[in-house]
């Protein structure tokens, strides 16, 4: 399922005075197209896949797709302009094969097919170029190829932009990162469906791990306790994997630590659902916390409900921040800092993406978003520590997705 607004993306191509947009990451083609990139995106290198979204909705999309893909996508998007590209791996089919036949007559056919590369020769992974041309191709027949055209540049190396470039010439190329990046952020509601899902299988696993805290435990036990509960709980979903950092004692970055009285257990975990990851974290102390511990805990649930209160539509992300930082160091943390309380969610490689909760973020929060606002602290001598929520934002304001108290639990 494609969860590409078109609507909204003719409102910032337009503020930008852009004729179309160009993505290439694949997340992103994955959230035009509601279908897999394949395998030649596995070196996130440019020009493997591609779609190029026109500024007038009523103008259709096309894609550019990795032959040995081309069918499963015309079967999983609604985008009916596919083109090929070739790449290493060849798929042939044989209509009424004699298995009992010799190999030579029965594949002579296929070596003159039309659908096949010239010399029947394949690239060593794929030609970046075809996928220019198709692009270009596509341009033209939509009047668009002098047009002002915007490219995901964040996908696009330094080394690649020049031949794309040469490619797509005459069109006007214009760096459109941030209309990518905010078509991901706001998500739909088949997106939030699964992030709601994610958080919800997360939270059951971060109850066991809870649970297991007890001294003596290993944080390879803990961990091993997380991957079983989820993968449990996460049968008979769309779940496509799991991730934690749990650490344990007081060296936050130690190893397979052996718990022991008064230390701290850090839970930052999360699962995903067709790619869409969650983002949830909760501290929990072995036996009585000391005062250190709960006075550090307490800085951080003040920053948390600071900043929890600015995410609304409207508000900028640099003031999330400010507020967050400020309230945390005005519990005593006075030289607390932290590059970002928080960030996007989504398919992206890692579990973190834009937009960030930082200082430096000038981008304000909308209604859709669904972002993981986190609070944490680490200190080797005494242990990591974090509160970590996962936030749908609505036109009301906040919705928190977590049901697991926030508190420095005893266990």
């Amino acid at each position: 399922m494609a969860h590409l607004n078109r609507r909204a993306a003719q409102r910032l191509m337009q503020a930008e005075g852009l004729d179309a947009l160009v993505l290439f990451s694949p997340e992103a083609f994955a959230h035009a197209t509601g279908a897999a990139p394949g395998v030649a995106t596995m070196w996130r290198r440019e020009g493997a896949v591609a779609v190029l979204v026109p500024a007038d909705p009523g103008v259709p999309e096309t894609a550019v797709v990795s032959d040995l893909f081309a069918a499963g996508f015309r079967r999983g998007s609604h985008i009916a302009d596919v083109r090929e590209s070739a790449i290493w791996v060849e798929s042939m089919t044989l209509a009424e094969p004699d298995l009992d036949g010799p190999a030579a007559a029965q594949f002579e056919p296929l070596w003159s097919g039309a659908e096949r590369p010239a010399g029947n020769a394949r690239p060593e992974t794929f030609d970046a170029r075809a996928c220019y041309r198709h692009l270009r191709d596509a341009l033209a027949e939509k009047g668009l190829a002098r047009g002002r055209i915007g490219i995901e540049l964040a996908a696009v190396s330094a080394r690649g932009y020049p031949v794309l470039a040469e490619e797509l010439a005459p069109a006007q190329l214009v760096d459109a990162t941030t209309i990518a990046r905010t078509l991901r952020a706001v998500k739909s509601p088949g997106e939030i469906t699964l992030l709601r899902d994610a958080v919800q299988v997360a939270e059951v696993g971060i109850a066991a791990v809870r649970d297991a805290v007890t001294v003596g435990v290993r944080r390879s036990d803990l961990a091993a306790v997380w991957s079983e509960t989820v993968a449990a709980e996460g049968a008979g979903r769309p779940m496509t994997g799991a991730w934690e950092y749990i650490s344990v004692g007081p060296d936050p970055w130690g190893g397979d630590a052996v718990a022991a009285a008064g230390d701290l257990v850090k839970v930052d975990v999360g699962c995903l659902m067709q790619g869409y990851t969650s983002d949830s974290g909760r501290t929990f102390v072995v036996g009585p916390p000391r005062r250190l511990q709960s006075d550090m805990h307490a800085a951080l649930m003040a920053g948390f409900h600071a900043g929890a209160a600015l995410l609304h539509p409207g508000v900028a992300l640099a003031e999330v921040h400010r507020a967050t930082q400020s309230a945390i160091r005005a519990q005593g943390l006075s030289g607390y800092s932290r590059g970002h309380f928080g960030h996007g969610l989504g398919t992206g490689p890692g579990s973190e993406e834009w937009p960030f909760i930082s200082a430096q973020a000038e981008t304000r929060i909308e209604s859709g978003m669904v972002l993981a606002f986190e609070c944490p602290i680490y200190v080797t001598g005494v242990g990591g520590m974090i509160v970590e929520d996962q936030v749908e934002i609505t036109d009301d304001g906040p919705v928190f997705m977590n049901r697991l108290p926030r508190d420095l639990v005893s266990c």
